[in-house]
């Protein structure tokens, strides 16, 4: 897990599904809260080739991304069953 800071609050992303991409590297992470037990998040971002987070909206383009994004929430139980309820 890596830690993530909010005003409203802080905790850790405890799964994430990513994939790299030829411009960047899309992200879904389901995020912990710490000062608020049982409150969860689900963060879309992406980050830079050099690993830097971009605060600019996550873009997801082709079908590798997809087939990426799909492959990785393979390993992220939790998070895969968050984003089913969603689209369900």
């Amino acid at each position: 897990p890596r830690p993530f800071k909010y005003e409203w609050g802080s905790g850790q992303i405890v799964e994430e599904a990513s994939y790299v991409g030829q411009y960047a590297e899309p992200a879904i992470q389901l995020l912990e809260y710490a000062d608020h037990p049982g409150a969860y998040g689900i963060r879309f971002c992406y980050y830079n080739h050099e690993g830097r987070f971009q605060r600019s909206p996550m873009m997801i383009d082709g079908e590798d991304a997809l087939e990426g994004l799909r492959a990785a929430l393979k390993q992220t139980p939790r998070l895969r069953q968050l984003l089913k309820k969603l689209v369900g």
